[in-house]
């Protein structure tokens, strides 16, 4: 396998990253509104389409930060180009739950309303993922050289942490845990926090293995947005690591 991997079209070449992408989009939007439907939903369709656009807004400007962040020194020279392709699905998903819970104090509504977005989140990063690691050293999300017998030549040569695969792999397992516990007596909002955590935790340890370039601390961005999310859901990290988490009733405070 040659990277970037491309497919013929036309009698052209086309990545694809793209459209890998844009299908990862149009899959987990129409497993959210299949997951939708039947499911007594405490918030009005509506206020969904406000929380969605939140959401989206929040990941738009997310997404570009941290992006932007993972190489500090070459923020002075930034253009609408740079700035169109420069995403991160790390600094996405923390904008977007920011995003959403900023329009939610704006409409009024005070339930949860992140776990029905879990399993279609991750089946979109599975997707997507695929996308990147068929990039190679084109997109900046390869890692280190190793050593190791699974080291792949992304591009360049060298043999690297192939930590796309590790993403896919770290996702498929998330999406069969959250298969397996959805008949768990859990408090509304529970699933997303613990996939929230869960993904950033991963994220936080993967970043070791990407050439990564200092925000402060000698931590990335990306590290960064993993502390930010601990720190914001410190309250449910103490039930989670003190085993509360699967002893509580669905209704307990």
């Amino acid at each position: 396998m040659t990277f970037p991997v491309q497919f013929e079209f036309a009698g052209q070449l086309y990545h694809w990253h793209f459209l890998l992408e844009t299908l990862a989009f149009l899959v987990g939007v129409r497993l959210y509104y299949f997951m939708r439907k039947g499911v007594d939903d405490p918030i009005s369709s509506q206020n969904r389409l406000w929380i969605m656009l939140g959401a989206m807004l929040g990941a738009l400007i997310g997404s570009r930060l941290f992006a932007i962040l993972e190489d500090p020194a070459h923020v002075g020279q930034l253009n609408f180009q740079v700035l169109y392709a420069s995403k991160t699905i790390a600094g996405g998903l923390l904008g977007g739950l920011f995003g959403v819970e900023l329009i939610k104090k704006i409409i009024g509504v005070h339930v949860a309303s992140g776990d029905i977005y879990v399993i279609p989140i991750l089946v979109a990063l599975i997707i997507g993922r695929w996308g990147c690691f068929l990039m190679g050293v084109a997109e900046p999300t390869y890692g280190t050289p190793t050593n190791l017998l699974w080291g792949m030549d992304l591009g360049d040569g060298l043999q690297r942490h192939p930590v796309m695969l590790y993403e896919i792999l770290f996702a498929s397992c998330l999406l069969l845990f959250f298969i397996l516990i959805r008949k768990k007596k859990l408090r509304n909002g529970e699933r997303f926090k613990l996939f929230m955590v869960l993904y950033f935790l991963f994220r936080f340890l993967i970043e070791f293995l990407k050439p990564y370039q200092s925000l402060f601390l000698n931590l990335s961005s990306i590290h960064w947005s993993a502390i930010i999310i601990f720190i914001y859901y410190y309250k449910f990290l103490w039930r989670l690591l003190s085993g509360k988490l699967f002893r509580q009733t669905a209704y307990e405070d």
